[in-house]
């Protein structure tokens, strides 16, 4: 098989060395030129993923035109703020139909729209086929075979099947789903939460915190995905509470440093301007802040992140407030009979 990755970070690079060990060709697409010429030079990617080491199976790109051309099978891992505009960009440069597989985890700002939705929006009839792919994958893991799952999720089961069977190996897993909104949602929102564990951290908590807040922040995924057609077993899986454990409580998130940065005082644009790296949970926190606005969902952990991120609060006083909230069931009654 052959794949454009369009998006060389540290998530794209990774993904195209397992696309490389399944057996597959790789054209690897990288916005920036100097890190095009970087990875062509080194075989490796300096700037966002070292240990990266690529076969003679991959091909370097800084041109959107040849990663069109490459193959119609499109692997997307763009941020998701620039998710639109890139692929926009890149079926114009070729004949045909697409299949598209997503590894962005994010939600449009503007249009509150999944990555499902934009894809299906831009390329309407020229979309032959959609998978999103997410789960607790940290690149650097991947790049390094140690032993990973993640879920392909689509509508379309015979795609899913195949994606499942072309891109798992020895050292990764494939499950299959079709319950891409809930695939979707997951892999975005708990993002958010991982800042807030990142706070908690910065803010000298301890483990009782951040067991309280993974525990309720996957209870506030799970009421926006299901309001918005995703499967509550979908949150308990590996795209939810897999991928949540992973990014609130590994070193490598990057989401939850920025979190500890905030939570010990340092400014937000000054995180943001100490790494190359995107932490999508900030962007996605305002979409799930107007999300639950719109469909009436209590979230009350995303809208004291909203308020930190945006509304320039105080970790500590946010972190008291949710403390303060009325005493309630764990569980309401119609929250289980939806459920």
């Amino acid at each position: 098989m052959r794949i454009s990755v369009i998006g060389a970070g540290s998530w794209g690079s990774a993904l195209t060395e397992l696309a490389t060990r399944c057996g597959h060709d790789v054209m690897l697409w990288a916005h920036d030129p100097k890190v095009a010429e970087a990875i062509a030079s080194t075989r490796s990617n300096p700037f966002y993923l070292p240990a990266a080491q690529f076969s003679s199976r991959v091909h370097i790109t800084n041109s959107l035109t040849e990663a069109a051309e490459f193959s119609s099978m499109i692997m997307m891992v763009t941020p998701s703020h620039h998710y639109r505009s890139v692929l926009v960009d890149l079926v114009s440069r070729a004949e045909g139909r697409f299949q598209v597989i997503s590894a962005t985890k994010g939600i449009e700002n503007d249009s509150l729209k999944r990555i499902s939705e934009i894809t299906s929006e831009e390329l309407e009839s020229r979309l032959a086929s959609f998978a999103v792919l997410s789960g607790p994958t940290f690149a650097l893991e991947v790049s390094r075979n140690d032993p990973s799952a993640a879920v392909i999720a689509s509508r379309d089961e015979q795609f899913a099947t195949q994606i499942q069977s072309q891109l798992s190996c020895r050292s990764f897993r494939l499950y299959r789903s079709d319950d891409v909104p809930g695939v979707e949602l997951a892999g975005a929102l708990k993002n958010v939460i991982a800042i807030a564990a990142g706070v908690i951290e910065g803010l000298g908590f301890g483990s009782n915190t951040n067991a309280a807040l993974i525990t309720r922040g996957l209870h506030e995924m799970q009421r926006l995905a299901f309001a918005l057609g995703g499967h509550p077993e979908t949150l308990a899986g590996l795209a939810g509470m897999g991928d949540l454990v992973l990014t609130c409580t590994g070193s490598l998130s990057r989401n939850r440093s920025l979190g500890v940065g905030l939570g010990r005082g340092k400014q937000l644009d000054q995180i943001l301007g100490e790494t190359r790296l995107v932490a999508e949970g900030v962007k996605t926190c305002r979409s799930a802040y107007d999300l639950a606005a719109r469909h009436g969902i209590d979230m009350p952990i995303i809208n004291e992140m909203y308020r930190i991120l945006y509304e320039n609060e105080s970790p500590r006083d946010a972190i008291q407030r949710l403390m303060s909230r009325a005493l309630k069931p764990e569980t309401p009654s119609a929250a289980r009979a939806s459920f």
